[in-house]
């Protein structure tokens, strides 16, 4: 196989891409056996010109004499890039590990395992994702909540909810990445999110993904257990040995992963209590945007393209004066926010867009850096200061989602009436004035970062643009410490993903549960004599 890159198309010839690949390698095109896409992403830079950049894998008779004669640095050889566990078995028939959570860290972390014949039992406290579904929207409903299962809590992880995006940031050498794409694949997404340079799968179709990831789990030997809440854990001489499930059951357990989520603040206070060590991480909070779809259009693609292409996303990073970090966050072309709370009298928000991300309006999170500094060092502060902000928008809103738009928020006034946008919303909402929600370093921080971006996105603080509180689930405010080895300072527990404090997003969480299946197996495997 031969590797190209740098191959750019116009965005109205992406069918002549064989065409193309056969011109530079000046082959003929029926010489091509087989093309297969590894990277595509969009050059927007110049609005009159926009083109695809691809980087391909083409199969071809004729590898050694387009190898011999090239002189392009762009044509080489391509490179294995295969995930391949790295603990051979035999492994203890009595390993058995219990994975508490089915967020992607927990289902990847039983994926992987159950592939080399370790059995994982899976517990959630939330319920399976058929009657997960109807449970939430139950709540938009009608605002009655179920705390165990929600858009938090359930199967599936609070990405099950979202726009299903699978962009990271972290290097790969040993292709996690990839591999938890291909299982994704294998079990329904999309088969354009092994090379788009942005890729997501949507909340509608990943729901599907997620239910037959689970079904085949389960045809390898894997359990689930549903409505199972883990209440306790007990120790000998720093040594796990048992745990405690709904209060009631006593389960013995040597090997326990943790991947209970960012928002588990129950579990995290017990496993504080039972001296585990942790520690307070910053995070940050704001509100979510909402702008028209097709403003966000013009702006990226320019009024030439913008109609041929897909909904269009944005990424903003500001600083303020006070040398304060800004930025927009888990953005949701053609989305909805969405009432995510999982307690009750507290609120929170968070979007959501389905494959086709078809709504009129993009949203995104707007946040504000915070950290112990701002909330305190004890290692569950940063918990109580996100409970006091989702309280005061519960009381705000009076139990609906405070909007405000962002005329109101500069003057700080009550809203009282829309402008020319009309919230895409899952749940119910009341007019607020969201300046009573926040710290005035919060308030002040994001209007002076709004305006900001209203220079890099035409519209962007336009009179109604409309707010949404509160956003404050960014990312874990809790590290729980673990080695090299994946180890908690207790023995037998694997902490795990980003309620753990160790990823951000579907993708990373997933690829820390392969990293911890890699962990386990080092530890029941059968060592030689």
């Amino acid at each position: 196989m031969i590797r190209l890159r740098q191959l750019k198309l116009n965005i109205t010839s992406e069918q002549n891409l064989k065409e193309k690949v056969a011109k530079v390698l000046n082959i003929p095109v029926t010489d091509i056996i087989d093309l297969t896409i590894i990277k595509k992403s969009l050059d927007a830079r110049k609005k009159d010109n926009l083109f695809y950049v691809y980087e391909v894998d083409v199969k071809t008779n004729l590898e050694d004499k387009i190898l011999k004669y090239n002189k392009s640095q762009d044509i080489f050889i391509s490179p294995k890039e295969d995930y391949i566990f790295p603990v051979q078995g035999p492994y203890l028939k009595d390993g058995k590990i219990i994975i508490v959570g089915t967020g992607p860290a927990g289902l990847f972390a039983a994926y992987i395992l159950a592939e080399q014949g370790i059995k994982p039992v899976i517990i959630e406290r939330g319920e399976k994702v058929e009657d997960r579904i109807t449970t939430i929207e139950h709540f938009w409903e009608t605002g009655i909540l179920n705390p165990n299962s929600n858009v938090q809590f359930g199967e599936g992880g609070a990405g099950t909810f979202s726009d299903g995006k699978l962009n990271t940031l972290v290097k790969d050498k040993m292709f996690r990445g990839k591999k938890v794409f291909e299982i994704f694949v294998e079990n329904g997404a999309p088969q354009e999110i092994m090379y788009e340079n942005k890729p997501h799968i949507g909340t509608d179709i990943l729901r599907k993904v997620i239910i037959n990831i689970r079904n085949k789990i389960i045809s390898m030997g894997g359990e689930f257990h549903y409505n199972t809440c883990l209440t306790n854990i007990n120790i000998e001489n720093n040594q796990l040995k048992s745990i405690e499930i709904n209060n009631s059951q006593t389960i013995p357990c040597n090997h326990l992963v943790l991947a209970i989520g960012h928002s588990a603040r129950d579990t995290f206070e017990m496993l504080y209590n039972k001296n585990i060590e942790m520690s307070a991480k910053p995070f940050a909070v704001g509100v979510r945007i909402e702008h028209p779809q097709e403003m966000i259009n013009i702006s990226q693609y320019g009024e030439k393209f913008h109609k041929l292409l897909p909904p269009a996303s944005y990424k903003l990073t500001y600083t303020t004066k006070d040398n304060r970090g800004v930025y927009s966050f888990c953005m949701c072309p053609g989305g909805y926010v969405v009432n995510a709370s999982s307690e009750n009298n507290r609120l929170v928000v968070n979007g959501m867009s389905n494959y086709k991300r078809d709504t009129a309006n993009a949203n995104s999170a707007l946040v504000v850096t915070v950290s112990p500094k701002d909330f305190g060092s004890h290692p569950l502060s940063g918990i109580a200061f996100q409970r006091k902000l989702e309280e005061q928008a519960y009381l705000l809103g009076k139990s609906h989602i405070p909007l405000q738009l962002y005329k109101d928020y500069k003057s700080n006034k009550t809203t009282t009436s829309l402008g020319d946008i009309t919230p895409s919303i899952k749940g119910t909402y009341s007019y607020s004035n969201l300046n009573e929600l926040f710290p005035n370093y919060i308030n002040d921080s994001l209007q002076e970062a709004i305006e900001y971006f209203g220079k890099k996105i035409n519209g962007y603080n336009r009179d109604d643009a409309i707010l949404l509180g509160v956003e404050s689930r960014t990312s874990s405010p809790v590290q729980i410490k673990r080695d090299e080895d994946g180890l908690s300072s207790i023995k037998g527990i694997y902490p795990c993903g980003e309620g753990a404090g160790y990823a951000g997003g579907i993708t990373t969480a997933a690829m820390d549960g392969i990293k911890t299946a890699e962990n386990l197996a080092k530890i029941i495997k059968i060592k030689k004599d």
